[in-house]
């Protein structure tokens, strides 16, 4: 069976069928700009992958292969689901048929997936007919720049690489109390003075609004939406070392580069407070495409139950302001939110009690449980890098897990998705960044796409060993788990 991830609801192979060779292929749009925009971006990939130009044409030459590429109402998963898709290369011509854009462009990733290579013949298509849909329609990586910053270059090959496996969300934490990462027109001070503190003592930076509109089409042309996030009330040295007013005592704070959290926050009744939240997520909001914003909510430790409270409803009132959508880390569950929050969960250690509840209000759910999905964790205990507070996390604990059952009380149907998280307090390099993320983040990947009842440890330890050839020749580092026999 060809090596897909995420595995796809339905593979059929015809029985001694030859792979296809791909000497002449060429790609043939519908006649939509949509279409034809999905085929150019098909011809780049496809060439990479194969190693010789896989053009755009009208029509192939006689007896050459050919995939039509097109929008088809039909097509895709029973579910009727607007990402799904059906890719059939044993047809002539073969084709890539999808209800939606972004449906056509995971088309395409499938495709790629079909190429093999073989010593003798060179670089062949497998004959299969895929029919797939998403078993959730929030699939996405937390990144977090904020910790220790990673420019706008690294950015988009996390892009590429959450595209290969059809996530659809960069989630990008901007702030913390060791930098503010993303230029604030009514607050420049806070990315021109607060952002060139670290983890590491070295990666500083932040995005200015040019960095942010490219990274947002960067991944718009990969079918991927970027939510924001800026962190309050607590995780806020950055902000309070630039603004002194957001003290009691008028004074600002040391700038921060270790690593302990839960020690900083804003205050509630100052004059000051409520201008800044409204004044930096209005910012946020003006630059964002997506429909979202992130204010965190998490660890303010040094909050008292009614303050923390207070700022959860000024939260959810400021993002309201901005015409956005609000999301918070799992603690705002208990202050309480309102029904239309939606709420990241992380701590698989905490009380469930004020989610339960949360959900009886309403709440929606996208899991990010720590001891499955943060892939900044351990991959085993004298790792040379990563965290361990959640516990070791190697591939077989990010593959075998269910969103739906994770959080008892919860019903499944009030989980919008899934994301992955990765923390950097101990990352500050390309290679160190996609060592952890990989191979993990394809295990995350098949969690948020593949039904349980799909989902194959044995056999996805095959699929993500064969994966490997692609991430060698794009350069991409990735931990070699003893868990995989790797090729």
């Amino acid at each position: 069976m060809p090596s897909i991830i995420p595995q796809p609801e339905s593979v059929t192979t015809p029985a001694g069928a030859s792979p296809i060779h791909v000497d002449g292929l060429v790609l043939i749009a519908g006649p939509t700009a949509t279409e034809h925009r999905v085929a150019l971006q098909a011809s780049t990939l496809l060439s990479a992958d194969a190693g010789v130009t896989v053009p755009v044409a009208e029509a192939p030459e006689p007896g050459a292969p050919a995939v039509i590429l097109h929008l088809d109402a039909s097509a895709g998963s029973t579910d009727g689901h607007a990402d799904g898709y059906e890719v059939n290369t044993t047809t002539r011509p073969m084709s890539v048929r999808a209800a939606s854009a972004a449906g056509l462009f995971h088309g395409v990733q499938t495709l790629r997936q079909l190429l093999t290579r073989d010593a003798d013949r060179g670089v062949l298509i497998e004959q299969a007919v895929v029919v797939d849909a998403p078993r959730y329609s929030w699939r996405g990586l937390t990144l977090d720049i904020a910790r220790n910053f990673f420019p706008l270059d690294i950015l988009e090959d996390v892009i590429d690489v959450l595209a290969a496996y059809k996530f659809n969300v960069l989630h990008l934490h901007l702030t913390d109390d060791q930098g503010w990462r993303i230029e604030s027109p009514s607050r420049p001070e806070l990315a021109k003075f607060s952002s060139d503190t670290s983890n590491s003592g070295k990666a500083e930076g932040y995005l200015t609004l040019a960095d942010f509109r490219q990274l947002q089409d960067y991944a718009a042309e990969r079918c991927i939406s970027v939510i924001p996030e800026i962190d309050m009330p607590g995780h806020t040295n950055a902000a309070t070392a630039i603004y002194g007013e957001l003290r009691p005592d008028g004074q600002p704070t040391e700038k921060y580069e270790g690593m302990e959290v839960g020690f900083s926050q804003l205050t509630f009744d100052l004059p000051a407070t409520a201008p800044f939240i409204r004044d930096v997520l209005g910012d946020l909001a003006g630059i964002t495409d997506a429909p979202y914003l992130h204010v965190g909510g998490d660890e303010a430790l040094t909050l008292g139950k009614q303050e923390y409270a207070k700022f959860i409803t000024l939260l959810e009132e400021a993002v309201a302001e901005t015409g956005k959508k609000v999301i918070m880390w799992q603690e705002a569950a208990a202050a309480p939110t309102q029904p239309g929050t939606v709420l990241q969960y992380w701590d698989t250690r905490a009380d469930t009690a004020p989610f339960v509840a949360a959900a009886q209000r309403g709440s929606r759910f996208i899991m990010s449980p720590g001891n499955h999905a943060y892939l900044d964790m351990k991959y085993t205990a004298d790792y040379e890098r990563g965290q361990d507070w959640a516990g070791l996390v190697e591939l077989r604990d990010s593959y075998e897990w269910d969103p739906a059952t994770l959080i008892e009380g919860v019903p499944g149907d009030q989980v919008d998705g899934v994301e992955a998280a990765i923390w950097t307090e101990t990352l500050s390099t390309r290679e160190q960044l996609f060592d952890m993320l990989l191979p993990r983040l394809t295990a995350v990947a098949e969690v948020a796409w593949t039904a349980p009842e799909r989902k194959d440890w044995e056999d996805y330890r095959t699929r993500v060993a064969a994966a490997a050839d692609g991430w060698r020749r794009q350069g991409l580092t990735f931990h070699e788990t003893p868990q995989v026999d790797w090729n």
